[in-house]
């Protein structure tokens, strides 16, 4: 099976390692790819913003699977057009990634559905979302409707730092077109899962669950990112959970997008709060969350092409059995992250940590300049160890975090550290 991976990112450096290992794969080609998929693949610089270039690398591959790795493409409708010319695409059409592409969508989704969720409200006029606030009382949430690259939910503890959100948002474009809109919700208490669910219009398999760490800081403290680093699996969300969840949740919320004309095909990133009144919806993704791809498929035995083809192709898709093994990923960062920062930092140790058990070193914000391995981004690597348990990985994870460097490198050292929330 020839494939054609989209994406250059962390999610898709653990696709192609993942797909790699498949004995179905006759050849891998990534656009643009990165230094650590160019490991397994052929990249090709072409951007996933340029969709007409990605459609003509397809023509010229003729791949039996496309797989789309970030949101950002699959909002714009990049799977459409690969779709209209005969191609197999493992990601959603432009209507259904709107589950992810507007809030407002959404939410609007779960009410008419009856789909657990915070309670919110949505608005584009600054002073009636101030007025709301004061209805719903801190703390709460303020979110952009569009696309943030993970940053755009802020959870503000009292009325003024809500108003000084909706400033930022609304008044003063902080997130450019996509604060334009924003959702304001209940603020949940509970524990966060995120869980993953292979997705083919009315039919739906559970994958795997794992927790993230959003903001920058130890404690969960500072601003929200892209993702700090994550573990799998999640004590809380055992298999009754997860029944749960499949019953109450992704199943009406795929026959909701069906019934209303925007059947889902790829996966399903269902972002969870487990409250005392059950699982309740933070909000969904389109794609392979980032980091939690790199936890869940890390420990996975079973082989992943054959279920990402048969999800773009409409055919069942197997049952997946839990992995015997935990897996903790530790996201190293460029110092300023997610403000401001420098790129172009040499970095060393990646071969050296690789050699530990175990442990695998996902490239997300990497470039060769010159013969050496230099940071391209904010999120640089992600660090992923696997082992029988949650704490043999977290020790793996940090020691191959202790072999690797670079001007400015910042990480969180609790991942997998946080303890359960009471609900």
């Amino acid at each position: 099976m020839n494939v054609l991976l989209v994406g250059g990112g962390g999610r898709e450096h653990a696709l192609a390692w993942k797909i790699a290992q498949s004995p179905r794969l006759t050849r891998l080609v990534a656009a643009p790819g990165n230094p650590g998929i160019g490991q397994h693949a052929e990249c090709v610089a072409v951007s996933v913003d340029d969709h007409a270039a990605v459609v003509a690398l397809a023509e010229k591959e003729r791949p039996d699977l496309v797989v789309v790795g970030p949101e950002v493409p699959l909002v714009a409708g990049l799977a459409d057009r690969l779709t209209e010319r005969g191609f197999a695409v493992f990601g959603p059409s432009e209507r259904a990634a709107a589950i992810e592409g507007s809030k407002a969508f959404s939410k609007a989704l779960m009410a008419r559905h009856g789909i657990p969720t915070a309670r919110f409200g949505t608005f584009d006029d600054a002073a009636r979302a101030r007025r709301f606030c004061r209805e719903l009382g801190a703390p709460l949430v303020v979110k952009t409707d569009g696309l943030a690259a993970g940053k755009g939910a802020i959870v503000c503890a009292s009325l003024a730092e809500a108003d000084e959100a909706i400033a930022l948002c609304v008044e003063r474009r902080g997130f450019g077109a996509s604060g334009a809109t924003v959702v304001i919700e209940e603020f949940l208490v509970g524990e966060e899962v995120s869980f993953f669910a292979l997705v083919s219009s009315r039919s739906a398999t559970a994958l795997a669950a794992a927790q993230d760490h959003k903001t920058v800081f130890d404690g969960d403290r500072g601003p929200n990112t892209g993702g700090m680093g994550t573990f799998s699996p999640v004590a809380s969300f055992d298999a009754a959970m997860q029944s749960r969840v499949m019953t109450s949740i992704v199943r009406p919320t795929i026959a909701a997008l069906a019934d209303e004309g925007a059947p889902y095909s790829g996966v399903l990133f269902v972002q969870l709060m487990l409250t005392a009144e059950g699982p309740k919806i933070i909000e969904f993704n389109c794609r392979f969350g980032d980091p939690e791809c790199q936890a869940i498929l890390a420990p996975m035995d079973a082989d992943l092409l054959p279920m990402l083809s048969a999800v773009a192709t409409g055919a069942p898709v197997p049952l997946v059995a839990a992995p015997p093994h935990a897996a903790v990923c530790v996201t190293l960062a460029s110092g300023g992250y997610p403000g401001s920062y420098q790129t172009g930092a040499p970095i060393s140790g990646v071969d050296d940590a690789e050699t530990l058990p175990g442990v695998r070193v996902f490239h997300a914000g990497t470039a060769w300049r010159d013969g050496r391995l230099v940071t391209a981004g904010g999120r640089v690597l992600g660090v992923t160890a696997v082992a029988d348990d949650l704490p043999g990985a977290i020790e793996r994870a940090y020691a191959a975090v202790s072999r690797i460097g670079f001007e400015g490198m910042h990480f969180r050292r609790d991942i997998g550290r946080r303890k359960a929330v009471a609900v």
